[in-house]
């Protein structure tokens, strides 16, 4: 099994300027430590299981490009992109650009967006719920059309786009992986049997259901479900001095034996940088092995 960092809460005790500093340093430390991917939330205010809004958060794309500048081998996303942020086609071209920039190390992670109440106070697009999975459908065949060699049009029910060019192309081929998170089994799951080659479920007791109707829809359109990185999203806490590492590795494992391939999540107290090393010593090496 392999693990990720995800980096979501950037109110450190020295404020603002304290940001760009700290997260590089968590950044460095994270890609020699091991860790597989590193995240950032694609939100604009801070989400209420964290905190307020009021509390700092960076935009997503923008990060992204910073922490390519302060790694070398980590893999890069947002987890995940809101469908209804921005075009698709601007979409894809950020994604490429982050790809290129990088070295070949972006993922595409995306979502049908869920925060109405930060949309509309900044303004930005938020249709109902069917037209958000219709577009998250459409969003994903315009990222997979411009990363193709075909740059003619797109003609879709939301999105019309005269000509899909992208140049530079990504530096991954045949395209950027593409992450789709969240577990609903109608239709999220089902996009992810045709369009993915990740999903992400919570690390809840229904993982082995929703690996089943995974399996259920990879069946239905022909695909090899053991193509699919099968992620989840969870507290990755090793405790102050590592007091929790033997229980979070037994965690790990049962995750594991279900057919999980990568566990990802905030590390807490993240910024002080310790929990990285104990994960570097203690818990990579040990859930490699899983």
């Amino acid at each position: 099994m392999k693990l990720g960092l995800h980096v979501a809460d950037f109110s450190w005790p020295d404020g603002p300027r304290s940001i760009g500093p700290t997260l590089a340093r968590i950044a460095k430390d994270a890609d020699e430590a091991g860790f597989s991917k590193l995240s950032v939330m694609d939100h604009l205010w801070q989400i209420e299981w964290i905190g307020p809004p009021e509390l700092e958060m960076l935009e997503a794309y923008t990060t992204l490009g910073y922490l390519a500048a302060n790694t070398s081998r980590i893999e890069l996303l947002a987890w995940v992109t809101a469908v209804v942020y921005r075009e698709p086609g601007l979409l894809a071209k950020a994604v490429t650009t982050l790809d290129v920039l990088s070295g070949g190390r972006a993922w595409l992670g995306i979502g049908a967006a869920w925060y109405e109440e930060e949309a509309r106070g900044l303004g930005l697009p938020f249709p109902p719920t069917a037209e958000r999975f219709e577009r998250l459908e459409e969003a994903l065949q315009i990222c997979l059309h411009m990363w193709a060699d075909d740059d003619g049009p797109y003609a879709g029910r939301h999105y019309q786009l005269g000509r899909t060019l992208t140049s530079p192309q990504a530096l991954t081929r045949p395209h950027p992986p593409i992450l789709i998170g969240g577990g609903g089994e109608k239709k999220t799951l089902r996009f992810v049997a045709q369009y993915a080659q990740a999903c992400n479920i919570a690390a809840g007791p229904d993982v082995a259901h929703k690996l089943d109707v995974l399996r259920e829809h990879c069946a239905a359109v022909g695909r090899d479900y053991e193509e699919i990185e099968k992620t989840v999203i969870m507290v990755l806490d090793p405790g102050p001095a590592g007091e929790n590492v033997d229980a979070l590795l037994e965690q790990l494992q049962e995750l594991a034996a279900l057919g999980i391939t990568h566990a990802h999540g905030q590390v807490p107290r993240v910024a002080t940088l310790a929990p990285i090393q104990l994960f570097a010593e203690r818990i990579i090496p040990a859930a490699a092995e899983f």
